[in-house]
């Protein structure tokens, strides 16, 4: 599913449509229907980790019931418009359960809320997006299929979502899990992206004896970091996926967490830019250095295990006697 750099790229794309009614719908979602959206107002857009929020009311004017987090403010205000390209629908990844999953905690309990029928008039209606592996939003206009499917068709991909803006424009999400939701109650200190992001509490985390390809994935702590920064972090830092956190010096954790807020904000910055992504070692044969590059499946026992790319050389493995140093990059 994208990462935290991608969802924030569409919360900015989102943004100019807050105070704007929605004048026409459409799209193939059959679990929250199109048409439930018409004559409402968006009225906020919030993002916090790989998640994107969206209010909607039924009157221009009306205020929430409740005090809510204040939308997390993009890193860069110049405007972009998103050219990644969505090959399409396809299955979703499992989402996280309750459980250290992580996510924003409903203010209230979510039973009250429908995933087809709008909410009570007096309750908050929040959108709640989660993007499935090509997950995306466009805007005024539609994605286009970059190749002939297994059939050989060349079909445009299906969005899931179409709303037309009294403004004249138009958003399209594809590939995506919509639902009603209460309101967010937002943590921006696990959030990677976030100017209140806790170091302390990420340091905290990667102690831990297991294995920090685990603890990276670990939501509540990294709120916004997926496969991708995982493995590009661990290069970065030359440790190998499976040293326990507890194994690991104070320095090493500390460049990890460096180079996972740097690798994440250059990512950020470089979607703005129009650049492509530049990675080191994801999906790689070779490293920089020019050795052979490792590909393996870890994971949690009872967890989502994640395709995870490394250089024995450049990262190798410790012994679990005790902390120690790793090579310097």
């Amino acid at each position: 599913m994208p990462e935290g750099p991608s969802v924030r790229k569409f919360h900015h794309l989102v943004s100019p449509f807050v105070g704007q009614k929605v004048v026409k719908t459409g799209g193939s979602s059959k679990k929250l229907h199109p048409a439930a959206f018409q004559s409402l107002w968006l009225q906020d857009a919030q993002v916090h980790g790989k998640k994107l929020f969206l209010r909607f009311d039924p009157d221009e004017e009306m205020e929430p019931l409740n005090s809510s987090p204040q939308p997390i403010q993009g890193m860069w205000q110049k405007e972009a418009v998103d050219r990644e390209l969505a090959l399409g629908p396809s299955a979703q990844e499992p989402s996280a359960g309750p459980s250290g999953s992580g996510e924003p905690v409903p203010s209230r309990s979510a039973e009250t809320y429908n995933l087809g029928k709008i909410p009570s008039a007096d309750a908050q209606r929040w959108l709640e997006v989660r993007f499935g592996l090509f997950g995306s939003i466009w805007v005024n206009d539609f994605s286009r299929a970059k190749k002939a499917n297994k059939k050989g068709d060349w079909r445009d991909p299906v969005p899931r979502l179409v709303l037309h803006f009294s403004g004249g424009g138009f958003l399209v999400f594809y590939n995506c899990q919509m639902s009603w939701s209460p309101p967010p109650v937002i943590e921006p200190t696990c959030d990677i992206l976030s100017e209140k992001f806790h170091r302390g509490q990420a340091l905290e985390a990667l102690s831990q004896a297991q294995p920090v390809c685990y603890t990276l994935l670990d939501q509540r702590y990294f709120s916004g970091l997926g496969n991708i920064i995982k493995n590009e972090a661990l290069y970065r830092a030359r440790i190998h996926p499976l040293s326990l956190g507890s194994c690991l010096s104070s320095s090493s954790r500390e460049a990890l967490v460096d180079h996972v807020v740097e690798f994440s904000k250059d990512w950020l910055r470089d979607k703005f830019q129009g650049k492509e992504r530049h990675t080191q070692i994801y999906q790689k044969e070779q490293c920089p250095s020019g050795h052979q590059v490792m590909k393996e499946t870890f994971g949690p026992p009872d967890g989502l295990q994640r395709l995870t790319w490394w250089c024995p050389q450049c990262q190798p493995q410790l012994s679990s006697k005790g902390p120690q140093n790793l090579p310097s990059s």
